[in-house]
């Protein structure tokens, strides 16, 4: 399941994850800088921060498998507000593009 601050509602299957998360790191890639990750037996956190056109990006994606390691959860969160506005923008230029 894949949920997102820019969706409404949790994303279930793999190529409908696939697709948004190949648009975020289209737009996101030119700028993203990894700033720290924690983690245990099932889970991870990773932080980044990205520049959109001059606009700041800060967030987290939050990760989650089973005991078979295989990916159940993906969570992103991200903040200011104009950042996620600036990220829901360019990605849905891409998903339109069907380049995601």
């Amino acid at each position: 399941m894949f949920q997102s601050p820019a969706v409404f509602a949790p994303q279930a299957g793999k190529a409908l994850t696939i697709s948004y998360l190949s648009a975020a790191l289209t737009v996101l890639r030119p700028s993203l800088r990894h700033v720290s990750q924690w983690h245990d037996q099932g889970s991870a956190v990773l932080e980044f921060e990205a520049d959109l056109d001059g606009v700041y990006v800060q967030g987290v994606d939050i990760l989650r498998w089973n005991a078979e390691e295989k990916l159940v959860s993906f969570t992103v969160m991200v903040r200011p507000l104009r950042g996620l506005q600036k990220l829901v923008e360019l990605m849905a230029v891409q998903l339109a593009a069907g380049q995601a």
